[in-house]
């Protein structure tokens, strides 16, 4: 049930909480609700404005900034996040204002990989010949500065603010420096395609044991541990859907691995999971479609049936979702299904 406004007004005619009582905890809902992300309009404008700002400092970085030479990129990029931080100050001053706060924290980590760039660059210590935004599009040990640094800015802000969406670089990071050590690693000059997959599978399933460490640790308080789940999700599945089998056999093993990423999902109250293996799910059936029905009209009919079974699962899991997912959860180490039923309480 949710608490509104005209309950509370409700309870308080029936005598079961004062008017100042009922004043008080609304105002600390409301105080509550407006640090807590969600659907909510206020909610997207400030993701999507602090995305469209952090994408325009990494991945959208064009090539004209390298005109500014060392020196001119590592002051704009410090500038920019003196800025930030000062702005991060002026918001956590205010009430209610602790998510956007915490998005523009990240817009400062987000800068430091580009400042540390100049600054090698200024000293001589990187070639001209690699700008800055190869940074997000090639495999390099010359990043490794650049990501250790970022990771040590994203951790004192992370002490510092104890915001939640800056773990989003710290994660992002971490799997940036997997890829980029692997071939110090294996001892090899360049990653093929087989070892790149399989090195973003070990990465996605370090991190997720991050992600169920930092649950246990962070039991009753925000959750630290969202962006470390869906990046370690995202790099194990993506490793190992982009693996090619030719054998059924390896095929029905992989269908069998998404449904244990749902079932997974379910236990831990964790919707990437659900939403990536039955992504997966869906491409295995959508294969057996192909197979049994290739060049047939029926392939077609095929597809459709297979989407409103798809749709049917749904209604049923719907229905019987809490029940499912906490017969799941029994099946959890007694410290983890406590840390999730934790995290449900808050949410």
């Amino acid at each position: 049930m949710k608490l509104t406004r005209s309950l509370l007004d409700e309870a308080t005619g029936e005598g079961i909480v004062d008017a100042r009582q009922a004043d008080a905890l609304w105002a600390f809902l409301e105080a509550r609700d407006e640090s807590t992300p969600s659907f909510r309009a206020t909610h997207i404008l400030y993701y999507l404005g602090g995305m469209l700002a952090i994408g325009a400092m990494s991945v959208f970085m064009t090539l004209g900034w390298q005109r500014f030479g060392g020196w001119g990129i590592a002051g704009f990029a410090f500038a920019y996040a003196l800025l930030a931080v000062l702005v991060v100050t002026r918001l956590l001053a205010r009430p209610g204002l602790q998510l956007p706060a915490g998005i523009v924290a990240t817009f400062a980590v987000a800068l430091v990989p580009l400042g540390v760039y100049g600054l090698q660059v200024a000293f001589g210590l990187w070639p001209h010949d690699s700008p800055y935004r190869d940074y997000h599009r090639l495999i390099d040990a010359r990043w490794l500065t650049m990501e250790l640094a970022t990771l040590a800015a994203g951790s004192l802000a992370l002490w510092r603010w104890r915001a939640p969406f800056l773990v989003m670089p710290i994660a992002f990071t971490l799997w940036y420096l997997s890829m980029d050590l692997a071939p110090a690693i294996f001892g090899v000059k360049d990653l093929d395609w087989s070892l790149r997959k399989q090195v973003s599978m070990a990465c996605g399933a370090a991190m997720i044991a991050v992600a169920l460490v930092v649950d246990l640790r962070s039991r009753g308080v925000r959750d630290y541990a969202f962006w470390i789940h869906l990046f370690g999700v995202m790099a194990f599945w993506g490793g190992l859907s982009l693996m090619k089998s030719t054998s059924e056999l390896g095929k029905l093993v992989y269908c069998l691995i998404n449904l244990g990423l749902i079932g997974f999902g379910a236990a831990l109250r964790r919707r990437a999971y659900a939403v990536f293996g039955g992504l997966g799910v869906a491409g295995y059936v959508g294969h057996l479609a192909h197979d049994l029905f290739k060049n047939s009209f029926m392939f077609p009919v095929a597809l459709t049936a297979i989407g409103f079974a798809v749709v049917w699962i749904g209604v049923v899991w719907q229905r019987h979702e809490a029940r499912i997912a906490e017969r799941l959860g029994m099946l959890l180490p007694a410290g983890l299904r406590a840390a999730v039923l934790a995290r449900q309480r808050r949410a």
